[in-house]
Parts: structure tokens; sequence; C-alpha cells
């Protein structure tokens, strides 16, 4: 019973993320973006490596698009991550950057340090476990898109700078 329970409110939390992602991200953005330079989602798909099916689900914001493919989906559009998002209105200059874990990890630990904020009350407000910000703060794993966008929210930075993209 209690298995089941966990397992449904697992379920729960996977959609309300998604629910609140498509509230967040602007795909107008991505849309434009793409077609502004005459260019298909099947073309997409090949630059970023997955499915056109897969990319259309990002457009359509039925999945969330990884950090990594998004990185990959900024560097080759030459927009900030916050553009992409819709959380400005205006293109900023970033780098493009390969994203590394372990840098990602330093810049999260910092904003938590910075906040006063525990390893286990960050894992609070992500709905996760202390474990799992512990693997992200030590760089073993990377990021979830929708954690990162929850951060910058909840403290009130670029996404941009969390994933060292800044200059």
């Amino acid at each position: 019973m209690f298995y089941r329970m966990a397992v449904l409110l697992s379920i729960f939390y996977v959609f309300y993320v998604k629910i609140k992602l498509v509230n967040i991200m602007n795909f107008e953005r991505l849309i434009s973006l793409r077609e502004d330079r005459d260019l298909l989602q099947s073309d997409m798909s090949k630059v970023l490596g997955v499915t056109q099916s897969n990319y259309s689900r990002w457009e359509t914001g039925k999945e969330i698009i990884p950090l990594r493919k998004l990185n990959m989906l900024c560097n080759y559009f030459n927009v900030s991550m916050d553009y992409m998002l819709g959380f400005t209105k205006e293109n900023k200059e970033v780098r493009r950057v390969e994203l590394s874990s372990i840098e990602i990890g330093k810049r999260i630990r910092q904003i938590r340090i910075n906040n006063g904020v525990t390893q286990v009350e960050l894992s609070e407000l992500l709905n996760t476990s202390q474990s799992t910000i512990s693997a992200y703060e030590a760089g073993k794993t990377l990021i979830l898109t929708a954690f990162a966008v929850e951060i910058c929210k909840k403290y009130k930075i670029s996404l941009d700078y969390l994933l060292g993209r800044e200059k």
C-alpha cells in the first residue's frame, strides 16, 4: 500500500513539474528560432542527435528538454538559455560551453550556501532526496532541467549563470 502511494505521488509530481515547465518555457521562441532559419524539426533532430518525434515533443511542451540538449540548442542558435526559455525578452551574449556537472555542482552548492539553505531544505524544495542534491553538488550527475529552473526561479538567478554560460 505504501509503495503504491509513493509511486502515485511520484507520478503526480512528474506531471506537476511538466505543467509548471510548460508554463515557464517559451516554446514559441524555440519554434520561431527554427522557422526563422527555414529549418524543419527533422533538421533540428539531426543536429541534436534525437528523433524528430522526440524533438517535436519538446517544441509542443509534452517533454522537458534535457539540459545538454537545451545547451546544444542555445549554442546552435547563439542565444542565452534565459532568452530561449522566455525568462528575458532580449538575448544577451553568453559563452558557448559544454556543460560541466562539476562546475554546475559547485554553483549549486554556492547558491545554496549563499542563501543559507541546507541540502535537506533544497531537496524539499525540489521534492527529491538529499542524496540527489549531494550528487549534483559533487558533480556526479547533471541536474535535471526542471530542478535547475526551479532553483533559478526561487533564488532569482540566471540559468546561464548556473550553467556557466555567462561571460
